[in-house]
């Protein structure tokens, strides 16, 4: 595969992961809200988040991320 295509691609992915980030963080506050925070659905948007934080965290540390 082109390192072209490939970097589009990774771009891709990267932006994807900052969006569902993004996502969870805001499922989460309505959860709050609503006082859901004892829920297991509650409980698997945290451990979403806390995935893709892990993933954008070593993005940083490899000076991959985007600002």
């Amino acid at each position: 595969m082109e390192d072209r295509v490939k970097l589009q691609q990774y771009e891709k992915m990267q932006k994807a992961i900052q969006k569902r980030y993004e996502d969870a963080c805001d499922k989460l506050e309505e959860m709050k809200e609503a006082g859901r925070t004892k829920s297991a659905t509650y409980r698997q948007y945290m451990g979403n988040k806390m995935m893709y934080k892990n993933m954008l965290d070593l993005y940083a540390l490899y000076d991959l991320k985007e600002e």
